[in-house]
Parts: structure tokens; sequence; C-alpha cells
């Protein structure tokens, strides 16, 4: 990725100095990628949003968003994650280059989304990005690193501790830095998910939903959301700043974090009643889409098969 030189958002947040760092808040449920097994329950766009599901957004049936009023970690996380001071994350320096990484996908993130806002009359609404290291207090309450990056819709932010990319190669074989791009722009779809309505139209029908009910709408969001990386992604392709094996290296990472394939590496084997991401199959198959066609209409999720 030709990433270097480009324009650095001013959106970040670097919280890596102060391991408590984030405010307390209200509720709202966090959105963020699985790095291990899971089970908790949880988780329009230029159209209406239609409230059709009894039980993820876009103006299509809808709502799968993730949160909750009880400030919870609605899709659960695992595996752990090794604070590594000084290593693209921890306590690195302000000024380190996988900070810049970060700021630079971000502002992409940034021109891309003001732009398809614009084009639908609408207004995006920039979200702010902490860095943190070990642990941090958000509007949707407390999380460790362990929990991976994740979105929360009470305070319009993205928190990531960047020891995650090291585990993201490292442990689960997706190296590359549009991997890690698209771990970004994964949460940024949320961002759009929440910024649309979807989040809280889920969050009042998630109320009168079992686990199993829940988890199945968790995953049409999270699919969305992969989508939405992809659209992304298509137009970042657009300015020639993508380079051969890219796409390929985001691939990846989407079936490496697939439901599917992390439980079978952490306990053996699966338990498709308890996903709430998507397998790695679903997860490649709605990333590739949103790529290949950049319109936000091919990223239906919430009504049909997936």
């Amino acid at each position: 990725m030709l990433w270097k030189g480009r324009r650095q958002s001013d959106n970040i947040e670097d919280d890596r100095s102060d391991s408590g760092g984030g405010g307390l808040g209200g509720g709202g449920g966090q959105f963020r990628l699985p790095i291990g097994g899971r089970t908790g329950g949880g988780g329009s766009i230029f159209l209406v949003i239609l409230v059709v599901l009894a039980g993820w957004y876009f103006g299509f049936d809808p709502s799968t968003i993730l949160g909750g009023g009880d400030g919870g970690l609605l899709p659960g996380g695992g595996g752990q994650i090794t604070d590594n001071s000084g290593q693209d994350g921890g306590t690195a320096p302000a000024n380190d280059e996988m900070k810049q990484f970060v700021a630079t996908v971000l502002a992409e993130t940034e021109d891309t989304w003001t732009g398809i806002f614009k084009s639908q009359g609408l207004t995006y609404e920039d979200p702010k990005l902490v860095l943190f290291s070990g642990q941090v207090r958000s509007a949707c309450g407390f999380a460790s690193a362990a929990a991976g990056p994740f979105y929360c819709p009470g305070d319009h932010k993205v928190y990531l501790d960047m020891t995650f990319f090291q585990q993201l190669d490292q442990q689960f074989g997706a190296s590359g830095e549009f991997a890690r791009a698209y771990v970004i722009a994964h949460e940024i779809g949320h961002h759009v998910q929440n910024l649309t309505g979807i989040m809280s139209k889920f969050n009042q029908m998630r109320q009168s939903m079992g686990e199993v009910e829940a988890n199945q709408m968790s995953v049409r969001i999270e699919l969305q959301a992969d989508c939405f990386a992809g659209v992304w992604a298509h137009y970042t392709g657009q300015k020639g700043i993508l380079e051969q094996g890219d796409i390929e290296s985001a691939l990846n990472a989407a079936k490496q974090i697939g439901d599917d394939t992390l439980q079978k590496k952490m306990q053996g084997y699966v338990v498709p009643e308890s996903f709430n991401h998507g397998t790695s199959q679903q997860r490649q198959t709605w990333l590739a889409r949103g790529y290949k066609s950049g319109k936000l209409s091919d990223c239906n999720t919430l009504s049909g098969p997936i």
C-alpha cells in the first residue's frame, strides 16, 4: 500500500501513555473484530430504514447493530495480546511509523465516506480513533487489548491497541499493510452504520431477542461492515495507492478471523449457534463484493441469504 506522503488524519487520540485512557460514559455496545472464540449476543443508509425483521443496515430490512444500553462488550473477544512496548503498539513514541500509517488510513476513510455521504445529500461525521495500550475506558465501558479493535457508538470512536496488528500477523497468519487497513476500515464501517441509524434500531430490537437470534443478526451487521470496508477499498484502489497483493492480503485477513476458523484454531471445534461475525467464507465474500462493485446497494446483508 503506497500510503507514505499522503494526508494524515488529525482525529487521532493517542492514549498509549495512559493505560486507563478514555472516559466512562453511557451505554452502547462495542463492535469489534474477533480475535478468539465468542459466545455473546449482540450485535439507513442512504435509503429509508425498514424495520421488517423481528429480530445489521443500509435501507434494507434492518438491523443488526451491536450495541446495547448496558455498556457491555457485545461481541465477546478472546485470545490474548501481549503488550510489547515499542513494537508497532504499546508505548511507542508519538511519531512512530505505525501511528502514521493508522492516521493515513483513517484519513483515506474520511475522504471516501465524506464523498459517498455527500453524493446522497448527507453529511459524514468524522469519528475519532483512540490508540491505547493494554486497557481503555470508553463510553461503552471498560475493555482490554484482548478484546481486539472495537467501535463504540456511544462516543463515535474506534479503539485500537496496535499490538493487535502483531497478533494478526504472527498468530493468525494475516500479514500485510492492507490487512491492517482492512481492520480499520471494518470498524469505520460500524461508524457508518451508527450514523445511518441501524445501531439504535438493533439496540431496541435486541431487547426481545434470545442469544441465538441476536448472534444471527450480529453476523449480518458484521458482514455488512466487511462489505463497507470493501467499498472503501474499491475507491482507494481508484486512487492508485494499492499494490499487487493488497486485496489478497485483506481477503486472507477476513478468512483468518472468521468465526469458524477462529473457533477451530482456539478450541478444536466450531459452534455455529455462537457465530456473531460470520464464517471465513462469508467474510471474504462480502468484503470482495464491496470491493468489486463499490456500491452500497450491493451490501444488503440484512435480508435474504448471506
